[in-house]
């Protein structure tokens, strides 16, 4: 079925970033997964290109655009290409929009050329050793003192946080006995700042790209002038962007899973089987027909949930059901192109192992399914 959301400058845009891909992505990505994280340098050279800014203001260098279309076409010809660069992703499409919603003058002019020309890399810190989605339950603490607040805590799983220079670390800074919710709020650490401490590179077993760290926050000394938004309305805060990350998650999930299905194409077209190509069979024939199908009805939702967004219309809940489906889609979408290779698509030298083990999280970062259903039920009334 033809889509319909994208113009002639989103195919010419998508044309640039493919060729980028192929060049600067493809031959170096079994580097970055053993060195655990994508080089630094790779923030400047998609900045080059425009894309590290396309939502930030003309006045600080971005492109202003305010649509997340150019940037869906970014993260979709990533995945087509068989990668995942979750820090990366991460960066532009789960933390500067936080940014863009809450920083004030002084803080868009500190921050935002650095944004927009690949200086600055950023990370966000929710979840803590002993809180994943029960984010009201965060022990991390900031207590005013001066011009300062004193943060001290852990936190963990926290994409990007290696290479991060700037990290918005979500912080309890009151307590109101009536609502758990109340007195979180979000504060910007910069790299360098005594009492910041990152741990180790945390080994996945997917992701190998992305890197993942465990931050600590010892006494750490966080001017006043960081605090990004409201003092202890962070839990609002952080509900306004989770359309958006949860969408791209989906996005993500969708291109990811077309790239199984066209390897698992080529591969059955090539390997001959009892002395014809496997493709000539009528059982794989019928496993690709119906992922091709499945992958269908996850293109349709995505893309009505992207004419949603940039309307200022997609629900939480709405969202929530985009990324439910098409991770579950992802998830046995890639499961049966793997079985479609056999034994090599068990060899991590063959792209669709990778993919294989990329999947796994999408069903349990930005929101378990489990959290997903209950955000749907909520929306029913149930």
């Amino acid at each position: 079925m033809q889509r319909t959301i994208f113009t002639d400058d989103h195919h010419a845009f998508r044309d640039v970033v493919r060729q980028f891909i192929a060049k600067e992505i493809v031959p170096n990505l079994p580097d970055w997964e053993a060195a655990g994280c994508i080089p630094r340098d790779f923030y400047t050279k998609t900045a080059a290109l425009g894309i590290n800014g396309l939502q930030v203001p003309e006045q600080y260098g971005g492109g202003g655009i305010d649509s997340f279309l150019f940037n869906t076409v970014v993260y979709e010809e990533i995945g087509y290409a068989a990668a995942s660069l979750g820090g990366f992703q991460v960066h532009l499409n789960t933390v500067l929009p936080y940014f863009l919603e809450y920083a004030n003058e002084e803080q868009r002019d500190r921050w935002f050329p650095g944004f927009a020309d690949g200086a600055l890399v950023s990370a966000i810190a929710m979840t803590e050793p002993g809180i994943g989605s029960d984010l009201a339950g965060v022990t991390t603490t900031a207590v005013r003192d001066g011009d300062d607040y004193v943060l001290n805590g852990n936190k963990t799983f926290i994409t990007g946080g290696i290479n991060a220079d700037l990290v918005i670390v979500v912080a309890r800074t009151s307590k109101d006995p009536e609502n758990r919710r109340n007195g979180l709020s979000l504060l910007v650490v910069e790299s360098g700042m005594p009492g910041f401490t990152r741990g180790r590179n945390l080994h996945k077993i997917g992701m190998k790209s992305s890197d993942t760290a465990e931050l600590t926050f010892d006494n750490v000394r966080v001017p006043a002038a960081n605090l990004l938004g409201e003092e202890g309305a962070a839990f609002k805060m952080l509900a306004h962007n989770l359309p958006q990350e949860r969408l791209s998650i989906a996005i993500t999930a969708q291109a990811t899973a077309t790239a199984a299905v066209d390897l698992a194409i080529a591969y059955a077209k090539e390997r001959m089987v009892f002395g014809k190509p496997l493709a000539g069979f009528q059982n794989t024939k019928f496993v690709l027909a119906e992922c091709a199908t499945e992958l269908q009805a996850g293109q349709a939702l995505i893309d009505q949930a992207l004419i949603a967004l940039d309307a200022g219309t997609l629900t939480p809940a709405d969202a929530a059901k985009v990324k439910l489906f098409c991770t579950e889609v992802q998830a046995r979408v890639i499961d049966k192109c793997l079985q479609v290779h056999g034994g090599y698509g068990y060899m991590t030298e063959y792209p669709i192992a990778r993919l294989y083990a990329d999947a796994r999280v999408t069903r349990i970062f930005g929101g378990t399914s489990e959290v997903m259903k209950s955000v749907i039920s909520k929306s029913m009334g149930l």
